[in-house]
């Protein structure tokens, strides 16, 4: 029996672990810092920014923030740096900087 993804760290054999390490249960990503495997991060100019939150949907792990219609910081703990959101921003408010 495999086991569930809150047990599963540095210490489990991978006989104990699904196969390809398939995760089948919702909302797990909340546990796992991705953000640590980025190698450029992306910077927000807020006086660039026209909010217009085109970046928002884009994102494929949801890291832009938007509150009240508006957006906010970056949640670099669970961001990639994969860098779409730069090609989704028409005001050039957000580019990537080398390094986390």
């Amino acid at each position: 029996m495999a086991l569930s993804a809150d047990k599963i760290d540095e210490h489990v054999v991978w006989q104990d672990v699904t196969e390809g390490l398939q995760i089948h249960e919702p909302a797990t990503s909340k546990g796992f810092m991705t953000g640590q495997w980025r190698t450029n991060t992306p910077v927000w100019n807020k006086e660039k920014c026209k909010q217009c939150l085109l970046c928002v949907p884009y994102c494929p792990d949801s890291c832009i923030i938007a509150k009240n219609n508006k957006r906010d910081e970056f949640d670099y703990d669970h961001c990639k740096g994969c860098g779409i959101c730069v090609k989704a921003c028409p005001f050039g408010a957000i580019e990537m900087k080398e390094g986390q």
